[in-house]
């Protein structure tokens, strides 16, 4: 006698998702469809227009980092100095001494730092000692750095030059030394740019397997290290 065996099918099993898996700090309603596309858009073409400069600070900024302590002797200046003679007539103010400085030197002086510091009286061994007037002429570029000292009524003025090595101009193109507005406009987009990647890249923290616990234990983390870090070097 045959006998038919019932079999119960078994449903397919449905993958099970991770109740911790989404973007844990998007509303639900917020977690789909226009908002989204326009986040991860963003997000993207932020980091685009910043990879090339990011990659120039990144690199810099760990040398930069290391300028004080765990120092990395790369970057460097070589410095020089001479002194000229000045022509007759004397260059009658620090403008016309830079304009001076310009033609002989074949350097642009239009964007010179000019200081002058008035005559004055000083103290020296108990007698009082007249020291004229003196003129200081600062031009800085990411590759060199020239300043001219002057005494009036000297006939000479003195004159130091540094040149920066490559990765010394490339530390000073990331302390903007010597730039003009358009660079520092420049690298305020960088910095907002790193600021919107900051905020858009937490919300789009995509599906990261993990609890809550563990990401806020991450970040916070972080936060508290360098909330240390920054105490102790005050305090110390």
């Amino acid at each position: 006698m045959n006998t038919t065996a019932d079999t119960t099918a078994t449903p397919a099993r449905r993958p099970q998702h991770k109740p911790n898996g989404g973007y844990l700090f998007l509303p639900h309603s917020l977690s789909r469809g226009a908002f989204l596309k326009w986040l991860r858009r963003t997000h993207a073409w932020f980091g685009l227009w910043g990879a090339s400069l990011g990659l120039l600070f990144g690199f810099t900024g760990i040398l930069l980092n290391h300028r004080d302590v765990m120092k990395i002797p790369i970057g460097r200046m070589e410095p020089r100095e001479i002194q000229l003679a000045l022509p007759d007539p004397r260059p009658a103010d620090p403008k016309a001494l830079a304009a001076w400085l310009g033609q002989t030197l074949s350097v642009d002086t239009r964007h010179a730092r000019i200081r002058r510091e008035p005559a004055r009286t000083l103290t020296w061994h108990d007698q009082p000692v007249q020291q004229p007037a003196s003129w200081q002429i600062n031009i800085r570029n990411p590759q060199h750095l020239l300043s001219a000292d002057y005494w009036e009524g000297n006939a000479f003025v003195t004159v130091k030059q540094s040149d920066a090595n490559l990765l010394q101009t490339l530390n000073n193109l990331h302390k903007g030394t010597g730039m003009g507005v358009g660079w520092v406009l420049l690298i305020d987009t960088l910095a907002g740019g790193l600021i919107l990647l900051s905020l858009t890249g937490t919300l789009l923290w995509t599906r990261l397997h993990g609890s809550r616990l563990a990401a806020a234990g991450l970040g916070f983390g972080s936060l508290t290290l360098a909330t240390f870090f920054i105490l102790q070097a005050i305090g110390g």
